[in-house]
């Protein structure tokens, strides 16, 4: 398969400072070299979407949602391949990958229907004196960058609402893994997205290179996915120029297994929880709360699942579970288990790193785990699950809050009021009942707490890259 390794800038396919390897974590080998982005490199990309953003702007928001619907429909019809590089550059499993490439269209298809659609106000003030017109513009220049798990849906669920919103844009991709978002870069330059609006770099150093473009006054928005601590210094350095921020940051998602709960539907949608992408996704569940009454019957079966699971490489069509992104990222798994159970935590399932190649652990079950273990208060990104059983459901709910973190939790009830109820009382910004995923390039997506700030996706989504204005006319 052919990569798209450039910089993509101004609609040009350019070259950096230097390059970068990309590597397939299944096969341990060196998949592409990709151009990495220098001071100058990062200024063009800036440059060219600074000289965009006004021509597009003021496009017709019919025309901005046909470009995003050509977009779909290409990235759709391609879908083979882009999922094939996925697997590639990232090690999930191929399965994984088509439906990481279904949802990433999906919300350029999403966005192509709310270009048309943002609303505004019209009124009599209060007083009579005038009439109080709202409307929307641009934020302007945003630069986007994403984390290496889902390479093409954090991706498209940045650049779908930028564009549609009229904003120009810098994408930066994680070092891992930014081949899928140079192909979605080729996909959106196909569907006829003017030159400058959307660029690529793969910057380095990383850090260096989005200081600078966040202190160029150029730069209004920025919109980040990846991990709560570098959240946190990108927003000291967004303060400096008062850049408007969207984070999508760190979960630890607990997974409540209530009394009278239907045993095989929770562990079927633990299942989901727990693996998709092989466990590493922020919303994946990280910590499980299991009523002492249904606590053997589901981490046996629980268990007896995830033992069956094949791992293996990603394009083997036979592979349940894939490898993770790197052999670091491994390491950091495997150190989580070993914690645990030199703790007291009793391995059901895996639990030591595989002979041979590749990143690869086995899915992990872990029972016993004490309620203050260390391994509750991290995100694990693995596909590795405590079981913590209790006996009061306010203890559970207790605990479930007990993080600074508030992306998503997961309810098992066998009383749906119940599980609302209790729904109701999570400290998250999004909660599944019965259900063990609930993405939806439809809905709002986004966390309470140090888990974020601001939404993507659903109507939502596109208010993220538009600034809301105030007209006041005489009568």
């Amino acid at each position: 398969m052919k990569y798209r390794s450039e910089l993509f800038i101004g609609g040009q396919w350019v070259g950096g400072t230097s390059t970068v390897p990309v590597r397939d974590p299944a096969l341990d080998e060196t998949i592409a070299e990709v151009a990495v982005a220098g001071e100058d490199e990062c200024a063009q990309a800036v440059d060219a979407a600074s000289s965009a953003l006004g021509p597009w702007a003021a496009r017709a928001p019919r025309e901005r949602a046909e470009i995003l619907r050509r977009a779909f429909e290409l990235m759709t019809a391609e879908a083979g391949q882009i999922a094939e590089l996925i697997v590639r550059e990232n090690g999930k499993v191929l399965a994984d990958a088509r439906a990481e490439v279904t949802y990433a269209a999906e919300f350029f298809r999403w966005f192509a229907e709310e270009a048309v659609r943002v609303q505004g106000d019209y009124r009599l003030a209060p007083g009579g004196d005038k009439r109080i017109i709202v409307t929307h513009q641009p934020v302007g220049v945003s630069l986007l960058i994403t984390p290496w798990n889902f390479p093409a849906a954090m991706a498209t669920r940045k650049i779908g609402p930028a564009l549609a919103a009229g904003c120009s844009v810098v994408l930066k991709p994680a070092t891992e893994t930014p081949l899928t978002a140079l192909a979605i870069a080729d996909v959106l330059w196909r569907a006829g997205v003017p030159d400058g609006v959307v660029n690529v770099v793969v910057a380095a150093p990383t850090a260096q290179r989005v200081r600078e473009m966040l202190h160029d006054p150029r730069v209004t928005n920025l919109s980040f996915t990846g991990s709560t601590e570098v959240g946190r210094v990108l927003l000291h350095e967004a303060a400096d120029q008062v850049v408007r921020t969207s984070m999508e940051l760190g979960g630890n998602a607990p997974f409540l297994v209530l009394a009278g709960a239907d045993v095989t539907a929770a562990v079927q949608g633990a299942m989901v929880a727990k693996l998709r992408n092989g466990g590493a996704a922020c919303t994946a569940a990280n910590r499980f709360y299991v009523h002492r009454s249904v606590a053997k019957e589901f981490t046996s079966a629980l268990a007896n699942a995830m033992a069956g699971l094949k791992v293996g490489p990603g394009l083997d069509p036979s592979s349940e579970i894939g490898s993770l992104v790197s052999t670091a990222e491994r390491g950091k798994v495997a150190e989580l288990v070993e914690r645990a159970t030199g703790a007291g935590a009793r391995p059901v399932s895996g639990g030591s790193v595989p002979a041979g190649a590749g990143a690869f652990y086995p899915p992990t079950v872990l029972a016993d785990v004490a309620p203050d273990a260390d391994i509750l208060d991290v995100e694990i990104f693995g596909p590795v699950a405590p079981i913590v059983t209790f006996d009061d459901e306010e203890e559970a709910v207790a605990r479930a809050n007990g993080t600074p973190f508030g992306l998503i939790s997961y309810v098992y009830s066998g009383d749906l009021r119940r599980g609302l109820q209790v729904a109701d009382r999570l400290e998250s910004g999004m909660v599944a009942v019965n259900r063990g995923v609930l993405s939806d390039p439809a809905a709002p997506f986004g966390g309470y707490k140090q888990s974020g700030l601001g939404r993507e996706g659903g109507f939502d989504g596109i208010h993220e890259f538009l600034e809301t204005k105030y007209i006041a006319a005489d009568v």
